[in-house]
């Protein structure tokens, strides 16, 4: 799910109605004075907050000097806005790098979205601020707030001064954001960009500000600025988060290569700024100089260069030297060290870069790897926070997912239930156990409870419809007439429908939606009569990287097994067609998981051969020799022989081009290599 989660449902406007902010106890419009540590101090006292940095303390005039170019003066948005204008009217060449182009005069946006309701009752001055303290404090106790599951209060807590502190505007927002990203609302994606350009422009009121003139002579002759006090600090952090999580947006808002070149550039910008955090970092633990947030300062750098070097480690070996060759890295040892240090630590972020790397080990390392999973830490990380917050629908879903990668699947439906149990506030996060429920069902072939999951998820999750009811259809497909009658479904039906409910992301479709509707396509009205699928939740199974997740459980890869040995003598009696040879290569190559995972070598390797050696007789499904491949090295590395192992990826890898889920393979391939060719701790 991470493609990545099982998103948005009906009811938006009643989940909208719980994320708007509203007024707490007491009818108060606006926060109490006394709840706000130093928001009355005086300009004075607000300044012995900020800590001056020693002369020379940024180290040589070059690296002044990029931190000058990392997006300051009148700033990327205004920027981006006058480009967006440009484009309406006439067609020119974009810019290459907004954040090192002339600074533009730019009005701030003052619009609200729906959600964003300042406060009245509140006054509110240009020189109104919190200190860099206060901010920090509330911040942190929004954020647990929110892992309680309190997530209204969360939003209560920052949203009044969300245009006036730095961590205020950026905690809200990303409330907003993850609304947006979990639902898929155009609505909900509308209301986080305005709530994430809103963050950016309080940001920005915090960091080193520096004129035309300044910019445009030290571009020239590489002077230096002016020294940085603490807070400027923090407001780069913020504001290349605030960058990154608008990026993720941009890409998701249209499909148009704007967009998508908008927020290429966003992702770079937010990355420069990381790596010059990250050289300010070096510095100050060298210098031993003194601040008093510190630690909230290093969790920031460490939670961004973390993220970005595990997340581009991920990318195909050919994207990652491009990456490069334009200044990104992608070194996953360096990722997973920064992140498991900023876990081990004290700052706010602590729990982010838990999170981070569980996503990494319980979903990303199955989904996009090789499905060996570090399990161990992903629960030594989890435990501290499990019993910080034991009731927190975030580390309930981790929990169950664990439990389900180590094979207890009965527990781990029981904690995917108790996640749902535990709040209603936010339906998104019932709809991830939706997702895990259908797929534990799905493992265990009860059918009907599978069918019931996927039917909820497709009528109120707007993340993936084709995905949804292709897998709806695909469940019916599995059980008897009867009991398909008693549902009141047509599954011919939903299959027709899929092909209407593919949608596009950053103007590319999603691979499984692809496949989904290719795969449909045997059930189109086109044809003569439909041409029914072969174990299609099987297959959805295997596209999932599901078989490596019952390897745990001998009984439920033994069940599998005797369904399709069941659907191969079925196939050996029907009259020859079209499909005949792509569905027997298909029943081999699951046949040949499940004799995997059953430590049946030498009957598995037969199975993957011949599908192999069917390549030329394929017809519709040619995906399935290259993945057979990768079982094939799966295979050779359980036995030892890594030679041939890596043979074979690389086989599958420069032989075979535009099949379906073709990156998917690729980045599997990578993360196989990877972990094969060197000794790894990952």
């Amino acid at each position: 799910m991470l493609c990545w989660s099982a998103g948005a449902r009906g009811g938006e406007s009643a989940f909208l109605a719980a994320l708007r902010p509203r007024p707490g106890s007491g009818g108060r419009a606006g926060p109490p004075p006394s709840s706000h540590t130093g928001s009355g101090l005086s300009p004075e006292r607000r300044n012995e907050v900020g800590f001056k940095l020693p002369a020379g303390f940024l180290g040589s005039r070059e690296r002044r000097r990029n931190m000058a170019l990392v997006g300051n003066g009148a700033e990327l948005e205004a920027d981006e806005d006058i480009f967006e204008d440009a484009l309406e009217t006439i067609s020119v060449p974009f810019p290459a790098d907004m954040a090192t182009s002339s600074r533009h005069l730019a009005s701030l946006d003052t619009k609200q979205a729906p959600g964003q309701r300042r406060p009245s009752g509140v006054s509110r001055s240009a020189s109104t601020k919190l200190d860099l303290k206060s901010g920090l404090e509330e911040c942190e106790v929004a954020l647990k707030l929110f892992l309680s599951n309190r997530f209204t209060d969360a939003l209560e807590l920052l949203q009044p001064w969300a245009k006036d502190s730095m961590y205020h505007a950026l905690g809200y927002s990303t409330i907003v954001v993850l609304q947006a990203i979990m639902t898929f609302e155009q609505q909900d994606i509308q209301n986080g960009i305005s709530a994430m350009r809103d963050a950016l422009q309080t940001c920005q009121k915090y960091r080193k500000k520096c004129t035309v003139v300044e910019s445009f002579s030290s571009f020239l002759s590489r002077g230096s600025l002016e020294q940085m006090t603490e807070e400027e600090m923090h407001a780069e952090i913020c504001y290349a988060e605030c960058l990154l999580q608008k990026a993720a947006l941009t890409f998701v808002q249209d499909e148009n290569m704007i967009n998508f070149i908008k927020g290429g550039l966003k992702i770079r910008t937010s990355y420069q700024i990381y790596k010059e955090c990250l050289s300010l970092l070096h510095i100050i633990q060298k210098n031993k100089a003194e601040q008093h947030f510190f630690y909230e300062f290093e969790g920031g750098v460490k939670l961004g260069i973390g993220a970005f070097n595990l997340m581009l480690s991920l990318l195909p070996a050919r994207i990652i030297r491009l990456l490069e060759f334009i200044g990104f890295s992608g070194n996953r040892e360096l990722g997973l060290l920064q992140l498991r240090e900023g876990a081990s630590g004290r700052s706010m972020r602590s729990p982010l870069c838990c999170l981070t790397i569980l996503s990494f080990h319980t979903y990303i390392s199955l989904i996009l790897g090789t499905g060996e999973v570090n399990l161990v830490e992903a629960e030594s990380l989890l435990a501290p926070f499990l019993q910080q917050f034991p009731n927190g629908s975030l580390m309930l879903f981790y929990h169950a997912r664990i439990e389900l990668l180590k094979g207890n699947v009965e527990k781990a439906q029981e904690i995917f239930r108790k996640c749902i149990s535990v709040q209603e506030e936010w339906k998104q996060f019932h709809h991830l156990c939706y997702w895990e429920l259908m797929w534990i069902n799905i493992f265990q072939q009860n059918w009907m409870k599978a069918y019931y999951y996927s039917d909820l998820l497709c009528k109120e999750s707007k993340w993936s419809k084709a995905t949804y009811v292709f897998l709806k259809a695909a469940i019916l497909s599995m059980l008897p007439e009867e009991d398909v009658a008693a549902t009141n479904e047509n599954v011919v039906t939903l299959f027709r429908q899929v092909e209407s409910l593919k949608q596009r992301i950053a103007g590319k479709s999603i691979p499984t939606e692809k496949f989904a509707v290719r795969k449909a396509r045997r059930y189109s009205s086109s044809l003569p009569a439909p041409v029914k699928l072969v174990l299609p939740a099987l297959e959805m199974m295997y596209a999932w990287n599901g078989f490596p997740v019952v390897s745990k459980r001998k009984d439920l890869s033994e069940n599998l097994l005797l369904t399709i040995e069941k659907a191969e003598a079925t196939l050996q009696n029907e009259n020859f067609s079209d499909y005949m040879v792509d569905d027997e290569c298909l029943v081999k190559l699951l046949k040949g998981c499940c004799l995997k995972n059953l430590q049946r070598p030498l009957q598995a390797e037969l199975c993957f051969s011949h599908v192999v050696q069917s390549e030329r007789l394929l017809k519709f499904d040619h995906y399935l020799v290259p993945f057979t491949l990768f079982e094939l090295a799966c295979l050779y590395k359980s036995q030892g022989e890594i030679d041939k192992a890596v043979k074979a990826l690389e086989t599958a890898r420069n032989n075979y081009k535009d099949y379906s889920m073709e990156s998917r393979l690729h980045f599997r391939i990578q993360a196989a290599l990877h972990l094969w060719r060197k000794p790894s701790s990952d």
